[in-house]
C-alpha cells in the first residue's frame, strides 16, 4: 500500500500540468489568459518611456499623483468596476489631456452614459466560427482580418454621440469593437476584446500585431498599467503568508481541508468527554437483618418470653406513633377505638390482645405460643397499613 500511494504521488507530482486557461488579465501570470506578454511589449510601443504597474485605486492614484506630464493610464480587465469617486478622477484625469486604455467586456453605465456610448454584452454561445475583427485604418488595416477562436465577436458598442467618437475596429458586421472618445483634452480608448491582448494571442504569429496596433493610438508617453482591479491591493513586496497560500493552488486546498477538518472534529470529537462514573450501590438498611439476626440468637436460645415482650413493645409503639392512642390502658374503649382506625374486626383486635395478654401472664411461653403471637402481629401489620 505504502509503494502505491508513493507511486501513485510521484506520478501526479512528475507528469505534465494541464494548462490553466483561466482568464486572469494579470501582468504576472505566463498562462494563456494572462498579459504578461503584453506588459513586457510596452517598452515597444511608447519607446523611452517608463511603464509602471500599479496596485492601488484609481482614486489614490490619481488624486496623489502630482506629475506635471501627461501620461497613458492602461486597464485590461474583465469587468471594469469602479465607485463614483474613481470614475469623477478619471473624467478629471482625462480632462486635462492624458489619455485612458479600457479593455473589457464589462462596462459601468454610468462611465459610458457620459461618454455616449453603450457597451452591447451577448451571452457566450458555443458557435463554431468567430466573426472576423478589423482595423478602420487603412495603414492598421489586413487582408484577412484577425480570428480569436476563444471570443466569438458578437460584442460590441453602441454609439450614442457620434461627434465625439471616432471607431477605430469593426467586427465582420460592421459594429464598432474599438472606439477612441474625446472628452476635455485627452481621449478614452474604450476596446471591448481583452482576450486579443493576453498571452496566447499576442504570442500568436497571426494575431501578435493586434495588441500592439491596439496600443499605438495612444501618445508616446509614460505609462501606468492597472493591477488592482485584478490582483487587490498590495504588491508583490507587500505580500503576507495569508496571501501567499491563497495564490498557491495547492496550499489554498490544503488550508480549506484543515478548516474543514477542525469543523467536523467541533461537531463530533469536541464534546467534553470524562471518566466512567462508577455505579455506586446505594448503601444497605441492614437493621432488619439486624433484628433478625438477633431474634435468632433469642430464639434458638429458648428465650421466648423475652421476645415476645420485644415483639409487644414494638407494636405498642407503632400504634402510638401510627393511629394517636395512648396504649397505657388496653380497655374495651381503647380496642373500639384501634378497630375503627385500622378498619379491622373488632374479633381480630380482641384476638390479637388475647394472646397479647397470654404472653404477658405466661413465664415460660411455649414455641408454639410465640409463633402464634408472632402471626397475629403481622398480620395486624399488614391488614393495617
Amino acid at each position: 500500500m505504502i509503494l502505491t500511494l508513493l507511486g501513485f504521488g510521484l506520478f501526479e507530482y512528475y507528469r505534465p500540468k494541464p494548462l490553466d486557461w483561466t482568464p486572469t488579465y494579470s501582468n504576472k501570470d505566463h498562462i494563456p489568459l494572462g498579459t504578461k506578454a503584453l506588459y513586457e511589449l510596452l517598452p515597444e510601443v511608447f519607446i523611452n518611456q517608463k511603464a509602471t504597474s500599479l496596485r492601488t485605486p484609481i482614486y489614490n492614484h490619481l488624486s496623489n499623483n502630482t506629475d506635471r506630464f501627461l501620461s497613458n493610464y492602461i486597464f485590461v480587465c474583465q469587468e471594469f468596476s469602479v465607485d463614483k469617486n474613481d470614475r469623477e478622477q478619471l473624467f478629471k484625469y482625462v480632462s486635462k489631456g492624458n489619455d485612458v486604455f479600457i479593455s473589457a467586456y464589462d462596462f459601468p453605465d454610468t462611465l459610458m452614459k457620459t461618454l455616449g456610448v453603450k457597451a452591447e454584452l451577448k451571452a457566450p454561445t458555443l458557435r463554431d466560427t468567430a466573426l472576423v475583427m478589423n482595423f478602420v485604418t487603412p495603414s492598421f488595416k489586413t487582408p484577412k482580418g484577425y480570428v480569436f477562436a476563444q471570443d466569438d465577436g458578437r460584442n460590441y458598442f453602441s454609439v450614442k454621440q457620434p461627434q465625439n467618437v471616432s471607431i477605430l475596429a469593426n467586427n465582420a458586421r460592421g459594429e464598432p469593437i474599438f472606439l477612441k472618445v474625446k472628452y476635455g483634452k485627452g481621449y478614452f480608448y474604450l476596446h471591448n476584446l481583452p482576450l486579443a491582448l493576453t498571452n496566447y494571442y499576442t504570442l500568436d504569429p497571426a494575431t501578435t500585431d493586434f495588441a500592439f496596433k491596439s496600443l499605438s493610438y495612444l501618445s508616446v508617453r509614460p505609462v501606468y498599467w492597472d493591477e488592482y482591479l485584478k490582483q487587490g491591493r498590495f504588491g508583490e513586496d507587500e505580500q503576507s503568508i495569508f496571501r501567499y497560500i491563497m495564490t498557491q493552488p495547492a496550499l489554498k486546498w490544503s488550508y480549506y481541508l484543515i478548516l474543514w477538518g477542525l469543523l467536523f472534529f467541533a461537531i463530533f470529537a469536541g464534546k467534553r468527554t470524562q471518566r466512567i462514573i462508577p455505579i455506586m450501590t446505594p448503601p444497605q438498611n441492614t437493621s432488619l437483618e439486624f433484628v433478625k439476626t438477633i431474634g435468632k440468637m433469642y430464639f434458638q436460645k429458648g428465650n421466648h418470653s423475652n421476645i415476645a415482650q420485644k415483639k409487644i413493645q414494638h407494636l405498642m409503639i407503632y400504634i402510638r406513633e401510627r393511629f394517636g392512642l395512648r396504649t397505657q390502658d388496653v380497655d374495651d374503649e381503647f380496642k373500639t377505638s384501634l378497630a375503627h382506625k385500622t378498619g379491622l374486626s373488632r374479633l381480630d383486635i380482641d384476638l390479637l390482645f388475647g394472646e397479647i395478654a397470654h404472653a404477658e401472664r405466661t413465664p415460660i411461653l411455649s414455641e408454639y405460643a410465640l409463633l402464634s403471637l408472632n402471626r397475629r402481629i403481622e398480620d395486624f401489620y399488614q391488614k393495617s397499613k
